[in-house]
């Protein structure tokens, strides 16, 4: 893969992508933002995205938390993705993880686990065996994951939170922090506490 990398995203999430780059000695290309707050991050030039030639991306990771924005961008930018996993991270060499994901720093991925398209493994995150993991999810800090779990697209697994073998959870779930899942859960569910209960349901376009 080419070494230098453009990051799309100027924000908290965009500091802690370009500390993972570094740490994987890509060279960053640019930083964009559509409305930047900064002038620099961590040292970095961000250029407005008006200002940035498309065709001259070249290998992109969408530095952006919110996961409905990264689906979006990816759908909307015309360009190539890279893939970025901390050097501190462990990952089987028998797991498949697919273009734009993020994985960073002490995070865990066990063999045959699957992770999808521009999803975020974050710190110290525990991905086990057999695991799936579909597109734009956010696997957020100390999150552990057990054998054969499923996590349907653009869900966001808080922080800390755990989930016990098997269990499926549905697409565009928020599951709120230190949760305990014991329970198979459906789509657009909000979950919160130990064990995990539903508390409500978003719209789709929320």
């Amino acid at each position: 893969m080419e070494n230098n990398i453009t990051l799309y995203g100027a924000s908290g999430h965009g500091k802690v992508i370009v500390d993972l780059v570094m740490a994987c000695d890509f060279n960053i290309k640019a930083i964009i933002d559509d409305s930047p707050k900064v002038e620099l991050l961590l040292g970095h030039l961000v250029t407005k995205t008006k200002d940035a030639k498309e065709d001259s991306l070249g290998n992109t990771i969408i530095s952006i938390g919110n996961n409905k924005v990264r689906k979006r961008l990816s759908q909307m930018l015309k360009t190539d993705f890279a893939t970025a996993i901390h050097p501190s991270a462990t990952v089987s060499p028998f797991a498949t993880i697919e273009e734009g994901t993020v994985v960073m720093a002490g995070a865990v991925i066990n063999p045959e686990a699957n992770i999808g398209k521009h999803c975020i493994i974050n710190t110290n995150a525990t991905i086990e065996h057999d695991a799936n993991i579909e597109d734009f999810v956010h696997i957020c800090p100390g999150v552990a994951l057990a054998g054969n779990v499923s996590v349907g697209e653009g869900t966001q697994v808080g922080i800390g939170t755990s989930v016990i073998q098997g269990i499926k959870i549905g697409k565009w779930v928020t599951i709120g922090a230190g949760a305990v899942i014991i329970n198979d859960i459906p789509d657009y569910a909000v979950v919160v506490g130990n064990p995990g209960k539903i508390i409500k349901y978003k719209q789709e376009n929320d």
